[in-house]
């Protein structure tokens, strides 16, 4: 059984460092504004264990003019559980959100091997890559809702 739920930001770290920070510390988990109020956790679950997450921000990219943004950030699946639509599911439950909170854009920083994941669904790149250091090569991607 699939579920997805709101975790708090150290849940995270079960996954963030596995697939995101591989071989790094457990500090580089720790994302600035986490525990925000307005920043919200979600876990997908299957069972009862968690298998991949997902991080929204309430922060604003002044490259686009929409007054009301979200940040997705820290978007992970295990390794023995990826290819398998989680990762799809995590992010069409941040749109729904977003949609139930009148949130009228949502970005992120993808890394490259990742957009074309984005791509599929109906996700744009803005500009060109770019290097986020310790962690390689980006692009900006957005999505009006």
């Amino acid at each position: 059984m699939i579920t997805i739920k709101e975790i708090t930001s150290k849940e995270t770290y079960a996954v963030r460092q596995p697939v995101l920070r591989k071989g790094k510390p457990i500090e580089s988990c720790i994302f600035e504004g986490d525990d925000l109020e307005t920043t919200h956790h979600f876990g997908l679950f299957e069972n009862e264990d968690l298998i991949g997450i997902i991080s929204l921000f309430d922060k604003i990219n002044t490259i686009f003019a929409e007054k009301n943004q979200a940040q997705i950030r820290g978007m992970a699946v295990l390794e023995t559980h990826q290819k398998k639509g989680f990762g799809e599911a995590l992010v069409r439950h941040c749109e729904t959100y977003c949609n139930d909170n009148q949130v009228d854009l949502i970005w992120f920083n993808a890394r490259t091997a990742a957009v074309g994941f984005y791509q599929k669904m109906n996700y744009q790149p803005q500009g060109e890559a770019f290097d986020i250091k310790d962690v390689g090569e980006h692009y900006l991607m957005f999505k009006k809702l």
